[in-house]
């Protein structure tokens, strides 16, 4: 039989904490007329805490051979109710106001007693909900004003490289409770000699970690007040600092949310999610738009650039719709532009050669469906790189296309499944809540310097939409963030009251960054009259020295042609709203003529950007 005496061993432990002869350890606490100092044992903290045993191991005793603990930051009645647990192991929560016993859970997170954390975490959750939610907005806000605390940090982080590099001040009880990544840098990090800890990460922007330092205080990311490259990129971040929480509200706002922006900026997009390869539901989202559309990322000039797992994610899916021996074609191309050093000829390829493109491709090889390409394709496209297939694969390879019921000992993959309907390959009706295909068609001749209009059957463009006011919001910022590097678009508007359609085409790319006057001899302005194809008006650049002006206040101005012979401004963040918009007619014009009989502003009813692609013949 056991006998324990539990209830007499707290007893005689929270006797001993009161021992004011045998006492080693002085731990000071608090400021000021706040600071208080209390009396322990270094066995006892020893043996109770990991965090204090290696604090009294970095202490040298005084000369009353007594180790000295300061800890300024901690309040000496949460101190003293620590104390009380280390030496009697009992916190009675009904004799603690809920408030202390929040600050309490927080400091014994960052002393490392885990069993109290947990416990003490749990009780919030389980019991205490009410006040939490009572509370949340009074600790968001506590807690940002602790982020501003000069005086009782104890971490320095540095961000970001030469004239973009900021320090940010930061208390490790905060980063190690909330943040997983930060514990572990925190855990592994000395002291100055200011006893700050630094941490220093080149690699992230000043203006994300400020928005992420915001949020491990406050609790709290605003999406509005921060435009969409921002947040994708902070989206980023935070995965690889481990906020799993924040991390999959941010993929999954992305998906909902602005799928436009993401379609506009696919290849950065689908590079960046496998960079740590966790994004599955945006991986997944990507993909499917591949397996319908194989030429956004195989005919993209960043092909070569994929990372194997995605090129290998893609090489998956049974609805690819690309002929295997094409996929074949790009699986070489990019394992080939993997490895530089291999000789431009096949022919002068070594077998070393061989091996060193079978080991690029070692995720890809498996994911071919090779029997099921041609037989002329086998042998013109396949047979000179057998090599790196193996000789099994290739001798059951040979043997399929020449007894194709002869049973092999390689697994063959199911054929892709091919889409019922065809993929559009021209601009249909419901591209547009604007313009028409003969709008377009018109457009289009104007680019090409026609001196008649395309037909609809032979427009050699393509209209993809980049943006529509009426998806994805009428915000000047809106425009810059999703336009962003895109090139070859034509802006288009519908006026309010009189359906006027005015738009613009930009040859440029369009550059958030800059806050200049853009020079081209191809752009041009144009309208039409109550929308109608006959009564078009096209005004070409003539002064090619200030075609566009990008302006530097983006929550304002969106597109600016010339001197506002085409502008769309708002600021009331909405395009809609407040009749800014205008088609202004001044002896300064910048373009040859006005497409428009007033000066007067407007609002518009909807807008729509889109990029001018040339057709696959």
């Amino acid at each position: 039989m056991t006998f324990k005496f539990l209830d007499k061993l707290s007893q005689d432990f929270s006797e001993l904490l009161n021992d004011k002869e045998e006492y080693n350890v002085v731990i000071e606490v608090g400021r000021e007329r706040y600071k208080k100092s209390f009396t322990a044992h270094s066995a006892v903290l020893r043996y109770r805490s990991s965090y204090f045993c290696k604090e009294l191991t970095n202490t040298v005793p005084d000369d009353d051979n007594n180790k000295i603990i300061i800890k300024p930051n901690i309040s000496a009645q949460i101190f003293e109710i620590l104390l009380k647990y280390i030496y009697g192991g009992i916190i009675d929560t009904e004799k603690i106001d809920i408030q202390t016993t929040f600050e309490l859970m927080i400091l014994v997170n960052e002393l490392e007693f885990e069993e109290l954390s947990e416990k003490l975490e749990n009780y919030f959750i389980e019991s205490k909900t009410s006040w939490l939610k009572a509370h949340f907005t009074f600790l968001s806000q506590d807690f940002s004003e602790l982020l501003n605390d000069k005086e009782e940090y104890n971490v320095v982080i540095e961000v970001g490289r030469e004239r973009y590099k900021k320090s940010f001040t930061a208390h490790s009880a905060v980063l190690r409770y909330r943040s997983s990544y930060f514990c572990k840098e925190l855990t592994n990090t000395v002291p100055d000699d200011d006893n700050n800890k630094i941490i220093i990460k080149p690699n992230i922007s000043a203006q994300i970690f400020e928005i992420l330092l915001k949020y491990i205080y406050g609790g709290i990311i605003d999406t509005e007040k921060i435009d969409i490259q921002t947040t994708f990129e902070l989206m980023i971040l935070v995965n690889e600092l481990e906020f799993e929480e924040l991390s999959e509200k941010l993929e999954n706002y992305f998906i909902e949310s602005k799928t436009s922006w993401l379609k506009a900026h696919f290849t950065f997009v689908y590079h960046l999610i496998f960079k740590n390869n966790e994004f599955q539901n945006l991986e997944k989202f990507c993909n499917d738009i591949i397996a319908k559309h194989p030429s956004i990322i195989f005919e993209s000039a960043e092909f070569i650039s994929l990372h194997e797992s995605a090129l290998a994610s893609i090489l998956k899916r049974d609805d690819l719709q690309m002929k295997e021996s094409e996929i074949w074609d790009y699986v070489i191309k990019w394992g080939t532009a993997q490895n530089s050093t291999l000789p431009e000829k096949l022919k002068e390829w070594s077998d070393e050669n061989f091996i060193t493109l079978k080991t690029t491709l070692q995720q890809c090889i498996p994911l071919v469906r090779y029997f099921h390409i041609s037989n002329s394709d086998v042998m013109d496209k396949i047979k000179p790189y057998k090599k790196i297939l193996g000789k099994k694969l290739w001798n059951d390879l040979k043997l399929h296309l020449i007894l194709p019921d002869r049973p092999i000992k390689s697994i063959i993959l199911p054929p892709r499944l091919v889409l019922k309907q065809e993929l559009p390959a021209r601009v249909v009706k419901s591209f547009s809540t604007i313009i028409n295909e003969e709008h377009a068609s018109m457009i289009s001749s104007w680019i090409d310097y026609q001196q008649t209009s395309y037909s609809s059957r032979n427009n050699p463009y393509e209209f993809q939409l980049i943006l529509r006011g009426s998806k994805d919001g009428f915000a000047p910022i809106t425009f810059w963030d999703i336009c962003d590097g895109h090139a070859n678009t034509i802006v288009v508007t519908k006026v309010k009251g009189t359906d006027e359609i005015i738009g613009g085409f930009n040859p440029l790319a369009w550059d958030k960054t800059k806050g200049e006057w853009m020079k081209t001899d191809e752009s041009f302005i144009f309208s039409f009259k109550d929308g109608n194809i006959q009564n078009s008006i096209l005004s070409r650049v003539k002064n090619e020295n200030q075609a566009l002006w990008y302006s530097t206040v983006k929550g304002w101005y969106g597109p600016i042609f010339g001197c506002n012979e085409f502008m769309m401004r708002s600021v009331l963040s909405n395009f809609t709203q407040d009749e800014l918009n205008m088609c202004q007619c001044s002896t300064e014009n910048k373009y040859e003529k006005s497409i428009r009989t007033t000066n007067d502003g407007f609002s518009i009813i909807d807008y729509e950007v889109f990029k001018v692609v040339k057709k696959l013949i």
